[in-house]
């Protein structure tokens, strides 16, 4: 894992490769909770019979929204930045859900920082993130990433 102590000291790591995350198995009750909260109870998603008869492979899929909700959590294996304010979500660039992921697949998290600049209230990051599918060669998905991570109160940086 990546420590930095402010998030301005993520620049030197530009361009470069920060890591991944543990992997994590994507189960059918995360799937359904998912569906319930979200509204988007597709049968693709929740019908485990039906998906045994129509989809291929036999097997319900992830929610996209779902995986990329995990992208924080997964994120934290990743970075870590000791002295920091408030994460804002900046929202995503050019997101692709490229390969639907089974229920008892195994995901993982790669990031690759772009950049870290400069902005009025902290440091604006942008990484390229990259959900990777266990035994997969095609990640599920592939975005641009955005956060604004706000200095501390009193830093002065």
């Amino acid at each position: 894992m990546l420590t930095v102590e402010h998030a301005r000291d993520l620049a030197n790591h530009a361009g470069k490769r920060l890591g991944h995350s543990e992997w994590v198995a994507v189960t059918q009750d995360a799937i359904s909770e998912f569906a319930r909260l979200t509204g988007d109870d597709h049968w693709i998603h929740v019908d485990v019979e039906r998906a045994a008869r129509e989809m291929p492979g036999g097997r319900t899929i992830a929610h996209g929204l779902y995986l990329v909700g995990l992208m924080p959590r997964l994120q934290r294996d990743i970075y870590r930045i000791e002295r920091r304010g408030r994460g804002l979500n900046y929202g995503y660039d050019r997101m692709r859900f490229v390969m639907p992921v089974p229920v008892g697949s195994r995901i993982r998290l790669a990031l690759t920082l772009v950049q870290a600049e400069a902005h009025p209230k902290g440091t604006r990051i942008v990484n390229d993130a990259v959900i990777e599918l266990e035994g997969s060669e095609r990640p599920a998905i592939v975005a641009r990433h955005i956060l604004l991570i706000e200095d501390p109160a009193g830093d002065g940086a």
